[in-house]
């Protein structure tokens, strides 16, 4: 298993402060990530979370999934790694 995990159905009001200490109940956290919006900059609703080692992760998972965070209930599980995109660009005729 891996060390990150994917947050879903986080409060737009949550910071990523916010977020480790949450984490850091179930182990040490190496790092913190909540994507935003290119074009308003607020946050996507959802987050990652490295934590140090494979078993605090699965420890973090049964501990805080499902629990409240800022008014929300968490969606906590192993964050899947993105299927690689076609590249290119245009490829049009003449």
């Amino acid at each position: 298993m891996s060390s990150r995990l994917y947050v879903g159905n986080l409060s737009y009001n949550t910071s990523q402060a916010d977020l480790e200490a949450f984490f850091a109940a179930a182990g040490e956290v190496r790092e913190v990530a909540i994507p935003t919006d290119r074009e308003t900059g607020q946050p996507r609703g959802f987050g990652f979370v490295t934590m140090a080692s494979a078993s605090a992760a699965t420890s973090a998972i049964a501990q805080l999934n499902g629990s409240m965070l800022d008014g929300r209930n968490l969606k906590v599980n192993e964050a899947q790694e993105r299927p690689a995109r076609g590249g290119g660009g245009f490829k049009g005729g003449g």
